[in-house]
């Protein structure tokens, strides 16, 4: 199963922009179908963030954060990121990256912290 280590949270205030990334290790990508990401915020359940096709590159994204977050990846170094600009306090949430694989279940991230605050 693959291990997947986010980084890149923080504070940072209302209307700013921070960068996650993931890196993918344990078991070559090529048979990964997609990436993306969840965020959990406080007294809340997992929410779908975005998601990019391994292969493609086609991405998808909650409409709420469709044209303010860009989601990447990096096939070379096995790495997915997430772009998020001009965020808002009701961004803050533990942002989990998750890695789908052709056959099997889908692997999950230790999650890293996003607050929006001023």
């Amino acid at each position: 199963q693959v291990q997947l280590l986010e980084s890149g949270g923080g504070l940072v205030q209302p209307g700013g922009s921070l960068n996650l990334s993931c890196a993918a290790s344990g078991r070559t990508l090529s048979e990964t179908s997609a990436m993306g990401w969840f965020r959990q915020a406080p007294g809340r359940g997992k929410d779908f963030v975005a998601e990019v096709t391994w292969g493609s590159g086609r991405t998808d994204y909650t409409p709420s954060v469709q044209g303010r977050f860009t989601i990447s990846r990096d096939k070379v170094k096995n790495m997915a990121y997430l772009r998020m600009t001009n965020l808002k306090p009701e961004d803050t949430a533990v942002f989990y990256c998750y890695e789908d694989p052709a056959v099997g279940p889908r692997g999950w991230g230790q999650g890293t912290q996003v607050t929006v605050s001023s």
